[in-house]
């Protein structure tokens, strides 16, 4: 399934993100390559998958991780929400 990839390369991220308390700029270009390639794979639209990875990169960038989560589960939650989003928006 398309989303399998996706959830396999999220949890890498948050494995490689474990003990920071900030998520840097060059964490982030790694993590938002990860998901490009996952959704790529799964065949989504490049120019839908470009406008995808642009809003992440707004709300994810110098963001301060919540005290509850780790950076990892950060970057995990601003992609569910935005993938929530984007499907939202898809079907209207």
């Amino acid at each position: 399934m398309a989303f399998e990839g996706l959830s396999s390369r999220l949890q890498g991220i948050t494995n490689k993100l474990r003990g920071k308390t900030r998520i840097t700029e060059s964490d982030l270009k790694e993590i938002l390559r990860e998901v490009k390639l996952a959704l790529l794979e799964a065949d989504v639209n490049y120019k839908i998958v470009k406008e995808f990875i642009s809003q992440i990169e707004t709300k994810a960038l110098g963001q301060d991780v919540l005290k509850s989560l780790t950076p990892g589960q950060q970057v995990v939650k601003i992609v569910k929400d935005e993938l929530v989003e984007l499907l939202r928006w898809r079907r209207k």
